[in-house]
């Protein structure tokens, strides 16, 4: 079992730049494939990143490639999302998700608002 709780959001200005945090518990979260979601007003959840349970690799919807960065520290329990570039379009709710492996996830976060204005 894993509860997962995201911080980090909140409102930047298109071009700016927020990371993402997700805390996780459970002593097993080390061997869970992490990933993040992303869901616009009005639109169906979307995948954005995942990792590996080592980090060591990670995988991007084109919509993000090289703008956003998913990063893991097991040793913390924690997973993070790193946005640049941002523009309006990036505006949604985010969600933290882990799973034994990609696209299937078991365990969900409640989500952290990220507005982009223009």
């Amino acid at each position: 079992q894993v509860q997962l709780e995201e911080s980090g959001g909140g409102l930047v200005q298109a071009g700016g730049s927020l990371r993402l945090s997700c805390a996780a518990s459970g002593r097993t979260f080390r061997s869970y494939t992490m990933g993040w979601f992303r869901q616009a007003p009005g639109k169906e959840r979307e995948f954005v990143a995942t990792s590996s349970w080592s980090g060591g690799s990670t995988y991007y919807a084109d919509s993000v490639k090289g703008r956003f960065t998913i990063s893991r520290a097991n040793a913390k329990n924690m997973v993070y999302l790193q946005m640049n570039s941002l523009t309006p379009g990036d505006t949604a709710v985010y969600y933290c998700a882990a799973g034994n492996n990609h696209p299937e996830y078991d365990y969900w976060g409640q989500g952290t608002q990220v507005t982009v204005a223009s």
